[in-house]
């Protein structure tokens, strides 16, 4: 498991960020204080403060280069 720091504090960068995750077939967990959601759920995303940057949990199954090459525009 590898955790960054993510921003997606516009509709248009949530909206791109589920296209990008959806694309890969491992976990995202976005966290936000005591909550954990999927980061592949939009209705869940917007549930949390987006107002800050957020961690994000990708539990990979060996492309961490390509996943952390695909998240580059969404890195705090």
């Amino acid at each position: 498991m590898k955790t960054v720091t993510v921003s997606l504090n516009t509709i248009d960068k949530v909206k791109d960020f589920v296209n990008t995750v959806t694309g890969f077939d491992c976990d995202f967990d976005l966290v936000s204080g005591r909550y954990v959601i999927d980061a592949k759920s939009i209705m869940g995303i917007f549930s949390l403060d987006l107002s800050k940057p957020i961690e994000l949990n990708i539990h990979e199954n060996g492309q961490m280069e390509k996943i952390m090459a695909s998240l580059a525009p969404f890195l705090a």
